[in-house]
């Protein structure tokens, strides 16, 4: 497995991270005792890089990651988050919190749940606009000081608020949605990243599942999959949006690779500094997402997916009306 840098401050993973998200809610059943043979058989696999929150199922999340690394600590890097409040009784609720005091007990829940001393990487997960960047990245600092935390880097922020969280203390990276059919940071985001020597950690690489070209119906979703609900899966808007994915899916057929390998590959082959990071419950598209590290993209093949998948023909926005406020703040 291939080895990345992540910021300029000595921290690197493998190339290929793995998403835990959906091992505890938003796609579906989930079973824990596979999920961990999941997590367990990446790293056997060389990836080094494993990410939670503490909102993931309301901390199940960070608690599953603990208990698939118990014993194998060393090597691995922990990425969580902290900043999405929740509520038990109204699950789909969402709420934003960046306040000093917060993150201190956000991080010594987040440490506790895992089961670490240290978390690796430490993002604020979405920004939050009523309290000044520079309060929560100060209060971070104090975390990497006390060394509770090694690194830290933020989650779906805009280019005025990486500059202004990076004066007060090096952002490691950024994490935020990044796949072939979601490339609006290409524009200001990317270049800012690039400027200040920070690391895109790119996550949804696979679009949720959509560019596997595996999702040909909706019904074939459980009826709880968050994704029944996203706009880019409703109505219309799947069906106009799978026929551009027939292209993408032949060129992966002529190039001897499967369609999400082949998605996965054009994200590796956007920078050295670009990191995805695609979740899995299941070991056979693990590996076949690991197997997309294999697979050599030229200059032809990359404008001819860019051109098949262009961001202004996509139908649909990547998350709900209410959900986008959150982004790029």
């Amino acid at each position: 497995m291939e080895h990345r840098k992540l910021g300029n401050q000595g921290l690197t993973v493998s190339a290929l991270g793995l998403g835990c998200m959906g091992m505890s809610e938003f796609y579906g059943a989930t079973n824990d005792t596979e999920s961990i043979q999941v997590i367990q058989a990446a790293l056997d696999n060389g990836i080094t890089l494993l990410d939670t929150a503490d909102m993931y199922g309301f901390g199940h999340n960070e608690e599953l990651v603990g208990k698939a690394i118990k014993g194998r600590r060393a090597g691995v890097t922990i990425a969580t988050k902290f900043g999405i409040v929740r509520e038990k009784d109204n699950q789909r609720a969402r709420g934003i919190c960046g306040s000093p005091d917060y993150v201190k007990q956000a991080c010594d829940a987040s440490l506790k749940r895992l089961g670490i001393e240290t978390i690796d990487l430490y993002y604020q997960h979405r920004i939050d606009t009523t309290v000044p960047i520079e309060e929560t990245i100060g209060a971070m600092a104090e975390l990497v000081q006390a060394g509770k935390v090694r690194y830290i880097g933020l989650s779906e922020a805009k280019a005025e608020t990486i500059r202004r969280a990076h004066r007060v203390h090096p952002l490691t990276a950024l994490q935020t949605e990044y796949s072939l059919w979601t490339r609006d940071i290409e524009a200001e985001i990317l270049p800012t990243l690039r400027e200040l020597k920070i690391a895109l950690v790119a996550y949804s690489p696979l679009g949720r599942g959509f560019l596997t070209g595996a999702i040909n119906t909706l019904e074939t979703l459980a009826p709880d999959d968050y994704r029944r609900y996203n706009p880019r899966f409703e109505g219309d808007n799947f069906d106009k949006n799978k026929q551009m994915l027939d292209g993408v899916t032949e060129i992966a057929k002529q190039l001897g690779c499967t369609t999400a390998q082949l998605a996965l590959a054009w994200v590796l082959a956007k920078g050295q500094d670009i990191v995805p990071i695609p979740g899995t419950k299941r070991q056979k598209y693990l590996m076949d997402n690991i197997n997309s590290t294999k697979v050599t993209l030229t200059n032809d093949v990359i404008q001819a997916l860019e051109t098949l998948i262009r961001p202004e023909k996509v139908q649909g926005t990547r998350y709900t009306a209410e959900m986008m406020g959150a982004l790029n703040n």
